[in-house]
C-alpha cells in the first residue's frame, strides 16, 4: 500500500468586517482562537490557528476585515489584510448575504489578479431565501470567476465540513511547518491579551473599545494558578475614568468577566491584576504600535 504524502499550507482568511471571519477560524480550527463580537475592528492582528492530523498541518490565519484606513493603527490591520493576500496557499475570501456587493472594490480586485486558489464563502445564508442566494452567487461569480462560491452558515457549521474538504484537497504536499503539537503561532499572553479586549469591546461603548490597547506585564504559571498582571492603555483622561468606572465598579466586572473565560482557555485557576494607564493618542504613534506588534510598513 502506498503511504500518502504529508500536505502543509498555510489558509488565509479575508473579507470586509463583521462577515464572520473569526466565527469561521474558530469552527475550521476547532478552538476558540480568534474573539468574536458584534463590532467591526475586533481582530487586529493576523491570528494563526494550527490543525494537525498524521499526514497534514493546515495553519489557518484570520485577519483584520479590510477598511479604509483613518489612523495609523487601522493602516497596520490592513497590512496585515493584504500581507495574506500574498502568502497563502488557498485564500478564503468571506462575504455575507447582507453586505454591499462591491464594498471595497480595490481589495477584490487584488483578489481577482492572484494565483492562489480561490474559495468564496457567502456566510449567513440562514438569512436569506433560495432565489435571492442565486442571484447572489451569479453576481459574485462575474466579479471573481476564477473562484469557488460555497454557501455557508459558520454559526450553526453548515457546509463547515465541506469547505474543509476543499482545503485538504488544495493544499500542497510539504513537510509541516509547526511543531505536530501546536495549536497556534501566538504566546499564551497573547490570548489573555484578546480576552480582555473582547470584554472590554462587549462591555463599553462608542469610542472607548477602539481606543484601548491591552499589555500583559506578569504571567507567571503555577501548578494550579496563573498569576497575570494587566495594563489597559487608553488615549485620554476621560477615557481613564470611564474604564475604571465609579470606585472602580466598571473595572472590576471587566476583569471579573475577563478572569472566567482565561481560566476556560487554560483549564486552571486565575488570580488576574488589571490597571488602566494613559497612552495620549496611541493609535498614531509609530514607537507605540511598534512595540505592540503591529506593522506599519
Amino acid at each position: 500500500m502506498t503511504e500518502r504524502k504529508h500536505k502543509s499550507g498555510f489558509v488565509n482568511i479575508v473579507g470586509n468586517p463583521n462577515v464572520g471571519k473569526s466565527t469561521l477560524m474558530n469552527r475550521l480550527v476547532g478552538e476558540r482562537i480568534s474573539i468574536i463580537t458584534s463590532k467591526a475592528q475586533t481582530t487586529r492582528h493576523r491570528i494563526m490557528g494550527i490543525v494537525n492530523t498524521d499526514d497534514m498541518q493546515i495553519v489557518y490565519s484570520d485577519t483584520p476585515g479590510v477598511l479604509q484606513p483613518n489612523y495609523k493603527l487601522q493602516q497596520s490591520m490592513l497590512n496585515f489584510s493584504q500581507s495574506a493576500l500574498g502568502d497563502a496557499d488557498v485564500l478564503l475570501y468571506v462575504t455575507d448575504v447582507i453586505e454591499k456587493i462591491d464594498k471595497n472594490a480595490s481589495f477584490l480586485e487584488r483578489v481577482k489578479r492572484t494565483d492562489t486558489p480561490v474559495l468564496l464563502l457567502i456566510n449567513k445564508i440562514d438569512q436569506t431565501n433560495q432565489k435571492d442566494l442565486e442571484d447572489l452567487t451569479a453576481r459574485w461569480k462575474e466579479i471573481l470567476p476564477a473562484a469557488e462560491i460555497i454557501p455557508v452558515a459558520a454559526l450553526s457549521n453548515f457546509h463547515i465540513d465541506y469547505v474543509k474538504q476543499r482545503i485538504e484537497a488544495l493544499v500542497p504536499e510539504s513537510p509541516p511547518y509547526f511543531e505536530k503539537d501546536a495549536l497556534t503561532d501566538k504566546p499564551a499572553r497573547f490570548f489573555v491579551t484578546e480576552i480582555i479586549r473582547e470584554k472590554i469591546l462587549l462591555y463599553y461603548q462608542q469610542e472607548i473599545p477602539y481606543a484601548v490597547e491591552v499589555v500583559v506585564e506578569m504571567f507567571e504559571e503555577e501548578a494550579e494558578l496563573i498569576r497575570i498582571k494587566s495594563l489597559i492603555i487608553v488615549e485620554r483622561d476621560s477615557q481613564k475614568g470611564i474604564v475604571i468606572g465609579h470606585r472602580g465598579q466598571a473595572l472590576k466586572k471587566v476583569g471579573t468577566m475577563a478572569r472566567k473565560d482565561i481560566e476556560r482557555f487554560f483549564g486552571k485557576k486565575v488570580f488576574l491584576e488589571m490597571y488602566v494607564k494613559v497612552e495620549k493618542d496611541w493609535r498614531n504613534r509609530d514607537n507605540i504600535l511598534r512595540a505592540f506588534g503591529y506593522q506599519l510598513e
